[in-house]
């Protein structure tokens, strides 16, 4: 039995879940609304202030979608409440941030200035010309455009520049100077 599958999820005060016909569930909360269709093999029931996911047999196939479906809408209970973010640290000569209306605009050592522009339901803040803050409801959402600005110039491993995840370890390696003295 799935130990994550199988925790029922807390609906806090405030957040309206509904489950419509073919496993549509509906999340409204003080922060917005989410929708997603999750799969139509498990059981979504909603007692109380609680949310239950049960899978009808034990095949592999269910098993999988259990954890899944529960970690899912949980993810999107704690988004209408609380919200999502990551921050990004930007670091080299030159490189910066600016926000220009709702986009981002990176400066990373190329020709021309990076152009980033929000999906629906994501906000950008840039507290420091180093520092980038992605926040949202959407788990998901957030992740991905974090990820898309992370790949714009990853961190290299000699020098350390590049964009990354606040407290990501990047690992250094020893340049051309370390190989010297060896015949």
């Amino acid at each position: 039995m799935s130990r994550i599958g199988r925790a029922p999820i807390a609906i806090p005060a405030g957040v309206t879940v509904k489950v419509e016909e073919g496993n549509k569930v509906t999340v409204k909360g003080p922060k917005g609304e989410l929708v997603r269709e999750l799969s139509k093999d498990m059981n979504i029931k909603i007692e109380d202030a609680t949310i239950t996911v049960e899978r009808p047999s034990d095949n592999k196939d269910h098993r999988s979608l259990h954890g899944l479906t529960r970690t899912l809408i949980n993810n999107m209970v704690i988004g209408v409440t609380a919200g999502y973010a990551k921050t990004l640290e930007i670091n080299g000569v030159g490189y910066r941030a600016a926000k220009q209306g709702n986009n981002l605009n990176l400066s990373l050592g190329f020709s021309h200035p990076v152009v980033v522009e929000p999906p629906k339901g994501v906000s950008f803040d840039v507290p420091a010309p180093n520092k980038i803050v992605v926040s949202g409801i959407d788990k998901e959402a957030v992740g991905a455009i974090a990820a898309k600005i992370r790949d714009y110039r990853r961190p290299e491993p000699y020098k350390g520049k590049g964009i990354k995840y606040e407290g990501e370890f990047v690992r250094r390696k020893v340049g051309k100077a370390g190989a010297k003295g060896k015949k």
